[in-house]
């Protein structure tokens, strides 16, 4: 819980520093972008190998990495500025221009972060779906840590700025401290991470742990068996869930920022986005869907859940623009729904991989489904981007109705073929 914590509350505070970051290398989004947008591609792109190693070493030493890796990187953001003073290099050339130096250490920083991150899921996912008999309760707490990093993440990170005079890096060093204290109080848990395998519940196998996989053309091989029936189709809805994911939540706050009634207020003479907050509140929203959603994948059908909370997305996105148009509290109504039923559906994919792959390659599983979450899944970013600037602003919710149809359409398609 706690790793998963931390990785949505770095994912989270990376938007918070991109204003200042622009201001202070006097540079542009395109660069600022880049430098952040490597990071976030290893976090999907490095969770295959994460699932293979999670496979053949376990998940313990995986998740005691991502902390430390999450932490370190963290540390390197806060020191970045420090860094190039050591060095000497205040400047450098590129893109045609001259640019500060510690963009290059906060890019290797967040590489850093990227490869460190993308170890947790795989690790995190496949520990609670081996060794703990009450998977429903254990994704509804799992899911309600990481929604409430998610919410808390940029929230902590705007305080410490307005109360430290945007001193990012100090900001950085405090937020680098949860994850270097979760190592040490990991590796004083000992766990059974098999306690939980049975035939009845992981695609026919057997309680024993496999070595796992021991090379590339053993990967190539498991690789094929897995994307094929079932697990496939789950893979398919996982990648429409990042597309739906990271196209409505990267350009929300801008979105909601040109709304006429919501307005920029004056605090103690500064000024404060109220789009951010309500963005905040949604996330925060997230955390009751994390845990009915993780409840539930124990009591009804899991292609059921799948088929319903992505039908309501489709409902949500298509009501957006009418709601706008009645006022501000229905909105706010809209908006803390469409955080419930955006995370609701998180524990049913979860669960779903569970059921469809056998647990000797749940490790791998869980890397390929994350590779679709958060490396597909990117492309919703670029996806909304071009929607907001060559369509109204209406034309992003349409898009995004279209693709959870889609999911909905293959939970229907799980439901038919395994009822």
């Amino acid at each position: 819980m706690l790793a998963h914590a931390m990785v949505h509350i770095y994912e989270f505070v990376l938007p918070v520093f991109i204003p200042i970051w622009l201001v202070q290398f006097g540079t542009t989004e395109a660069i600022v972008g880049t430098a952040v947008g490597i990071g976030t591609a290893l976090f999907g792109m490095g969770a295959p190998l994460a699932g293979v190693l999670t496979d053949r070493r376990g998940s313990k030493p995986l998740i005691l990495a991502s902390l430390l890796g999450m932490g370190v990187s963290f540390v390197l953001l806060g020191a970045s500025g420090a860094i190039t003073g050591l060095v000497g290099l205040d400047q450098i050339t590129a893109f045609g221009s001259q640019l500060s130096a510690e963009i290059l250490v906060v890019t290797i920083a967040l590489v850093v972060w990227g490869i460190a991150a993308s170890l947790y899921h795989p690790a995190g996912l496949s520990l609670i779906t081996r060794g703990v008999h009450e998977r429903g309760t254990a994704f509804a707490y799992h899911g309600t840590a990481g929604n409430v990093g998610t919410a808390v993440g940029p929230l902590l990170a705007t305080i410490l700025l307005f109360f430290l005079s945007d001193a990012w890096h100090v900001v950085a060093l405090i937020l680098a401290l949860p994850a270097l204290v979760g190592v040490a109080v990991a590796l004083r848990i000992d766990v059974n991470e098999m306690a939980a395998v049975s035939p009845a519940t992981d695609g026919g196998t057997s309680p024993e742990k496999t070595p796992g996989i021991s090379s590339f053309s053993e990967f190539l091989t498991q690789s094929s068996a897995l994307l094929v029936g079932a697990f496939l189709v789950v893979f398919c809805l996982m990648m429409l869930s990042g597309l739906y994911y990271r196209g409505i939540l990267t350009f929300l706050p801008a979105v909601l920022g040109e709304i006429d009634t919501i307005t920029p207020v004056e605090f103690y003479g500064r000024t404060i986005e109220p789009s951010n907050y309500l963005y905040t509140g949604l996330l925060a929203a997230g955390v009751g869907g994390q845990y009915v959603g993780g409840k539930l994948t124990d009591r009804i059908r899991l292609e059921v859940g799948l088929a319903g909370g992505y039908g309501a997305l489709v409902v949500l996105a298509l009501l957006f623009r009418p709601v706008v148009a009645i006022g501000l509290a229905p909105l706010l109504v809209l908006l803390a729904v469409l955080g419930f039923c955006l995370f609701f559906v998180q524990p049913f994919y979860q669960a779903a991989v569970a059921k469809y792959t056998p647990a000797s390659l749940r490790g791998l599983s869980y890397g390929y489904t994350y590779l679709g979450v958060f490396g597909v899944g990117a492309l919703g970013t670029p996806l909304a981007g071009v929607a907001l600037t060559y369509f109204p602003p209406w034309a992003l919710f349409v898009i995004l109705a279209g693709i959870a149809v889609v999911a909905s359409g293959l939970g229907l398609f799980l439901y038919r073929q395994n009822g």
